[in-house]
C-alpha cells in the first residue's frame, strides 16, 4: 500500500456491497462485512437530502469517518458512465496523515478511470 499509515484498503461496488479488490487488514478481519458497510454508508449519503446538493453536478466525492484509533476514508470513483465503485482506506490515526491519504486516494481514483 502506498498510503502511509494505511492498515487496509478495498475497492467496493457500492450498489451490491461486493468487494472487488482488497489488501491489508479489515476492521474485525472481515473484508466482506467492511465492503457491505461501506456500501451502506455511501448509499445513505447519496440518498439523503441533507447530503445531496442543489447545485447541478455537485456529486459526492469523499466521506471521512473518524474513530479514536483511526480514520475510514471513502472516495467515490467518478466516471463518465454510471460509476458504482468506491475506494475505502482504513488509516491508522497515529501513523497516517489524513490530508496526504485523501490526496493519494483522489490520485488513485483518477488512475482507475484513466486505465
Amino acid at each position: 500500500m502506498t498510503i502511509p499509515g494505511a492498515v487496509g484498503a478495498s475497492i467496493v461496488d457500492y450498489t451490491t456491497g461486493f468487494p472487488v479488490a482488497t489488501t491489508g487488514a479489515a476492521p474485525n478481519s472481515d473484508h466482506e462485512g467492511t465492503a457491505a458497510g461501506t456500501a451502506d454508508v455511501v448509499q445513505a449519503a447519496n440518498s439523503r437530502s441533507l447530503f445531496v446538493s442543489a447545485i447541478p453536478n455537485d456529486l459526492l466525492e469523499d466521506l471521512i469517518i473518524t474513530t479514536a484509533g483511526g480514520y475510514h476514508l471513502l472516495r467515490v470513483v467518478q466516471t463518465e458512465f454510471d460509476s458504482r465503485l468506491v475506494l475505502y482506506v482504513w488509516l491508522d490515526r497515529e501513523h497516517g496523515n489524513l490530508a496526504v491519504a485523501r490526496r493519494q486516494m483522489q490520485r488513485l481514483a483518477d488512475e482507475l478511470v484513466a486505465t
